[in-house]
């Protein structure tokens, strides 16, 4: 079996408040974009699960979300077999994608179907929380406004068709750094959401763009300023709009001219502000995992 584990982008990002309990509060709109990791699942009559990836810096074993989705299900469900998963790694790591939480989520559909035992998506999202905050979402996906710790979602209408340019500088940032560093309780300035979810509504990509914004930037971009200047080439280069995603530090502008948006991508790449630059465009039909 071979499904596809989609990224993620970071529509709109604001955190409420810091919570007793260490959790952030937040309010995001995600969407899924086309841009994907490859797993490759085989039961085996071998007990136990065994895990290799493209990536030799990865974990293999319980460090890994997606070995801990898979046993998360099949000790729930006591499966006797085994089971062989073989992890292709595109999206870029460590960069505020969810390239993890998305392979996590790969992992617990492959397990649902290749050992039937027909959770429903609804039941599958309820175990996701349990590996991350995100992997509901990455079960869910296209757009969607989260709210809580993440795990609270509200399917909103698709994002208007547009094409989606892709930059991580060369740096990886750390979710913990990011958080630790954030004043939830002091931030002065929020994006607009509500003007976000409008945009979305009235399917106005334009409006949706002057609405959108992410708290994590005030955080990230002062200690790593490459994340500012990504953005400024890409809004020099014609974006509608460019914005961090999650906690980056990768850079996504919005352009509705595929030109426009083709010369962008030509031109980070020619540079070295980005190491890894892709054109995409959003995920908006289907919505399960095991889109193919």
């Amino acid at each position: 079996m071979r499904l596809r584990a989609l990224a993620k982008i970071n529509l709109g990002l604001d955190v409420l408040r810091k919570r007793e309990d260490g959790y952030h509060e937040v309010r995001m709109v995600m969407q899924t974009i086309r841009m994907y990791d490859q797993l490759e699942l085989k039961r085996s009559s071998r007990a136990g699960i065994r895990l290799q990836t493209n990536r030799p810096y990865l974990p293999t074993g319980d460090g890994n979300l997606v070995y801990r989705a898979a046993q998360l299900l099949m000790e729930e469900f006591q499966v006797k077999d085994g089971l062989d998963i073989r992890l292709e790694k595109f999206i870029p790591v460590a960069a505020g994608m969810a390239g993890g939480s998305s392979d996590a989520a790969a992992a617990m559909v492959g397990v649902n179907r290749i050992f039937h035992l027909g959770l429903s998506q609804e039941e599958l999202m309820e175990r996701g929380v349990k590996i991350g905050a995100d992997v509901p979402y990455c079960i869910l996906r296209g757009t969607a406004l989260a709210e809580g710790i993440g795990e609270k979602l509200t399917p909103l209408p698709p994002m208007p068709d547009c094409w989606i340019l892709i930059g991580k500088p060369g740096i990886s940032v750390s979710t913990r750094f990011v958080y630790g560093n954030l004043k939830a309780n002091e931030l002065e300035e929020h994006p607009d959401m509500d003007g976000l979810l409008q945009g979305l509504q009235a399917g106005d990509l334009k409006s949706m763009c002057v609405s959108m914004g992410n708290v994590l930037e005030t955080v990230t971009i002062p200690a790593y300023p490459v994340i500012r200047q990504i953005k400024e080439q890409m809004l020099q280069a014609g974006a509608i709009q460019a914005l961090m995603s999650g906690s980056g530090p990768t850079v996504f502008g919005i352009f509705d001219d595929y030109t426009k948006a083709k010369e962008a991508c030509f031109r980070l790449r020619r540079g070295r502000l980005a190491k890894q630059v892709f054109l995409t465009t959003p995920y908006n039909k289907g919505g399960g995992t095991n889109d193919k």
